[in-house]
This record gives structure tokens, sequence and C-alpha cells, in this order.
């Protein structure tokens, strides 16, 4: 059917001049991508009967985390009144060619493989951050998907980012879509629509740096990244990728030298130039997927990917009950145990190919490795001088010093954890690991492996958190809760 944009009036932000971002949480994990955040009177405990200030219902599926600006936050979700199935269980359409589609009359090109056969919305929600109230939505589009997705996985699972003067909301192959603060569309952008890994669909969040704006766009067809001015979607330069379908997201690394873009990939991590798109450095992982966005500090860049050829198993994204894993078999050399990758530190400066040689774990440019320690699904953690790995399934928990990659403690369980697919984050001395199943564990920061508490939620839980103003954003698939003390 014919796809049709509409655009709802509405107020995407408020008035705040783009001058840095001060408390505001921009784009996925926050200012700095890294999950910390810096605010003094973040709760560090809730319940269902506990500083939940508000719960606020949408309608629509997403995986996307919250970004806040000054008193709104901003949520994408997409949804069909045909296909009422909750994200976390089945399993998808399978992947085929995709179409190239325009914005034209006939609307979107459709992508291969099986889509569904249902009208789907795809939305922006602007909800007060204070009350929860839904102050607007805006239907960015609305029409039959163009690619197949996993049934763990949602249309909306691409975090929205905000410079405090627009919000750019991706909805992957379906589109980028700019507003301004007073609800005006001011561009839009088909960047294709290409099959994915299995037909898993999509997941990689754009991120901001200046008048830039960038995304990553890895699928089984045409791989390349991508640097948009970010008033007007002009292109400035494109780059092709040797690489599959990545669902982690890249970041802006702001390190003692230099400012990078650096992209995750199952084959290859990259690292640009982002005013030419200039490749740096490359550092080869051969995994087999790469969901986990990377991290980095002024001294360096902390990235793995979970699993790898060989690893067996092939486990994969949700097909079972609740959003539990699901078995794909078939494939030799699966993704094998959480993680199985291993988990690198680039030093900042890095020039060229960082990759160590075979027998080694080090190089001029990697500062450690450690073998079976990458990252699953969540991103890692650093913080305080340690870097935090969470375990996909099993409900573990692993820390390293982050200078030297030695052990603190090492798969040590949570008790009662279920699956971990929302990122960790940093605050007050304390990391907290929220699980889908809504309970969030609170450890002591640090080589100690202590759980200091443990706050559950009935809900389901795998987008990422948001904090700002003394207040926690969690999103889960019945509702979006605001936490405060």
């Amino acid at each position: 059917m014919r796809i049709r944009w509409l655009l709802f009036s509405g107020v995407f932000l408020t008035g705040l001049p783009a001058v840095g971002w001060g408390g505001e949480w921009p784009q996925f994990r926050g200012p700095d991508s890294n999950g910390v955040a810096v605010e003094k009177q973040l709760p560090e405990e809730w319940g269902p009967d506990k500083n939940v200030a508000w719960k606020a219902k949408i309608s629509g599926q997403g995986w996307s985390a919250p970004v806040i600006w000054g008193d709104r936050v901003f949520l994408t979700a997409a949804g069909s009144d045909q296909d009422k199935s909750a994200p976390g269980g089945g399993r998808g359409g399978r992947g085929g060619r995709g179409g190239r589609g325009g914005f034209g009359p006939g609307g979107f090109g459709r992508g291969g493989g099986r889509p569904p056969d249902a009208v789907y919305r795809f939305e922006v929600y602007c909800l007060d951050r204070t009350t929860g109230k839904v102050l607007w939505k805006q239907l960015a589009l609305e029409g039959k998907p163009r690619i197949s997705k996993q049934g763990s996985n949602t249309y909306a699972t691409e975090t929205p980012v905000t410079d405090g003067e627009r919000v750019y909301a991706y909805f992957g192959m379906h589109g980028l879509f700019c507003y301004d603060i007073d609800g005006k569309q001011l561009w839009k952008k088909d960047l294709g629509a290409f099959s994915t890994q299995m037909g898993y669909g999509t997941a990689s969040s754009p991120v901001l740096d200046g008048d830039r704006l960038f995304v990553q766009v890895d699928n089984e067809e045409n791989s390349f990244l991508v640097a948009l001015d970010r008033k007007t979607g002009d292109e400035l330069w494109r780059v092709s990728r040797d690489e599959g379908t990545t669902w982690g997201s890249p970041i802006i690394w702001k390190n003692k030298q230099r400012t990078e873009l650096v992209t995750p990939g199952g084959q290859k991590v990259r690292s640009y130039d982002p005013a030419t798109g200039k490749v740096l450095w490359e550092l080869t992982l051969g995994s087999f997927r790469c969901s986990a966005s990377p991290v980095g500090d002024e001294e360096r860049l902390y990235v793995g990917a979970g699993g790898g050829p060989g690893g067996g198993g092939g486990r994969g994204f949700g097909g079972g009950p609740g959003g539990g894993p699901g078995r794909f078999g078939g494939r030799p050399g699966g993704m094998g145990r959480d993680g199985g990758g291993t988990l690198f530190a680039v030093k900042a400066g890095a020039s060229g190919d960082v990759t160590p040689k075979a027998g080694a774990s080090t190089s001029a440019d990697i500062a450690w490795s450690r073998p079976r320690a990458g990252p699953a699904m969540a991103s890692p953690l650093v913080y305080q001088g340690y870097i935090y790995i969470l375990e996909q399934n099993g409900g573990m928990v692993s820390c390293y010093e982050a200078a030297t990659g030695k052990p603190a403690y090492q798969r040590e369980r949570l008790r009662g954890a279920g699956s971990f697919w929302a990122s960790p984050w940093g605050y007050d001395g304390k990391v907290f690991c929220l699980d889908d199943a809504g309970t969030t564990h609170v450890l002591q920061a640090g080589p100690e492996f202590k759980v200091l508490a443990q706050n559950r939620l009935d809900d389901q839980f795998w987008a990422t958190p948001a904090m700002s103003a003394g207040t926690l954003i969690l999103r889960g698939v019945a509702n979006v809760y605001g936490i405060k003390q």
C-alpha cells in the first residue's frame, strides 16, 4: 500500500540553546555514550510503591532508549493494530534482499524477506519529565514495514538524539526524521532498505558531534557510514564498509589526543575522522555478531563482541517465552556462550591496523586484551577505574581493572537475575544492572563484588535507561517509569 507521511502539531523540545550537554541526557547512554551519571540526586532504591513518581503508557513497541532535554523526555515507538504481538518472543521473517525504495510517489520500496503484512505507525513521543504526561506525539510514517525483524526486536529500537534545537528520530531502514522545536519537519532522509542478518532487523542509533549527524547502516548488502549536516540533512561524506549487520551504535570518543568516531562491527572495529570519514585505525574481531557499543575514557577505548567463529551453540535473539533466547541451530561456528569474543583496550592516538599478531595479546596500540570477556548484548560500563561486563544470559557480571585488564572478579552470579539486554550505568559509587525481568541489581563499584540492593518492577525491560535532573527514566513493555526520590 502507499505510505503516508503525517505530521501532528507539537513542540519537540524546550527552547534551550545547544551550548553543551550540561546535565542533559541527549543520546544513547548519555552525553558521553558511557552510561555514567554526574547527577547528585538520582534515586538508588525503588519498587512498585517506592520512588515511582509516575507511569506512562504509550502505544506501539520500541526498545529505543529515552533521551532527555530539560523537562522533556523523547522516545520512539512503532506498532500496528493488525499485529498485537509483544516483543520478546517468536521468530522473525526470513531475511532477503531489500528494496531501495524512495520518498516519491508510491512511497517506500519494501525490504525483502517476509515483513509483516500489517500497517505500522512509526511515532515519536514527548513526555513531561516531572509528571509523565504525554505532551504530544508525532506520527512520522505509516505503512507496511520494508524489512523483516526478529520477534524479539522492534521497528523502533534505535534511540533518538537531540541537540536542544532539533530531535532526530531514526527508524532504521524506515527513515530518518528531523524536526525543529515547533514541530516543523525540517528534513527527512531515506538511507535505503537492505536485508539484515537472519532477518533480525536493526538497532544502531545515530550520534551527533557538532554540526554533524552520523548514522551507521550495516547490513547484508550495502554497509556504509554517513555524515549528514544536522541542520539540512545534506550528505557531507559517505564511506563504504566491508561489514555485515551490526546492532551496536557508533560513539564519539573524545580522548586525550583527539576526537574520533568509532564504529563497532562483527568483523572489525573502526575509528574515523569525524570531519572527513578517513579511517584512523581498525581492529579485527572476526566475530559472528556485534550488538554492544564501545565505550571510552581519556586514555583507552574498550571494545569487544559476542561470540565468534568456532564458538558453537548459536544462541540468538529471543524466541522463547518472555524474551528468552531462541535457538537457531544449523549454523556452524555460531555465537557460542555469552560474550566469548575478546575484550580489547585500544590506546588513544592509535593508527593503522592495531590488531595483535597471532599469539599476541597486545600491540603498539593495544594496551591489553582478554579472551572470552567480550560483551554479548549490554554495552560495557567503565566507571571509577574499572570496566564491568554483563553476560546476556545466566545473570553474571565480571569486573576488570580498566588500566591493565587484570580481573577484579569474573562471572559472579547475581542472585535471581534474568537476561541482560539494557546496558548498565554508574552513579554515586554504585553500578546499576537492569535485567529483563525488571530487577535492577545495585553493586558497589570497585574490585569487591558486593550486591547492595535489588530494586524490582513488574515489567519487561530491554531498553537502556536515561537520567537527568534527579529523575531516572525506565522504559518497559507495559509502561515508561519516572523514578525519583
